[in-house]
């Protein structure tokens, strides 16, 4: 939400036109495109870091799991 209001509020000054339009235009084209390419970044890369942080989650507890079951296996009955 807070990423379109900065957009729509860029988005006057990138398609500006008029009198020194042309010095304000690419700072506007700047924070259209930037504010763009973060969000298209952060909606593809947040789920494959939670992706990765689940498949380390089930491999530490795969290990304990291996761990616990080499000690009990190796203490005397």
């Amino acid at each position: 939400m807070t990423t379109m209001a900065a957009l729509l509020g860029a988005l006057p000054l990138a398609i500006g036109l008029g009198v020194g339009s042309e010095l304000r235009q690419p700072l506007g084209v700047a924070i259209v495109g930037g504010l763009v390419f973060s969000q298209a970044l952060t909606l593809y890369t947040t789920p494959v870091v939670y992706l990765y942080f689940d498949r380390l989650q089930t491999w530490l507890a795969e290990r304990r799991k291996r761990s616990r079951v080499g000690t009990l296996a190796s203490q005397p009955s």
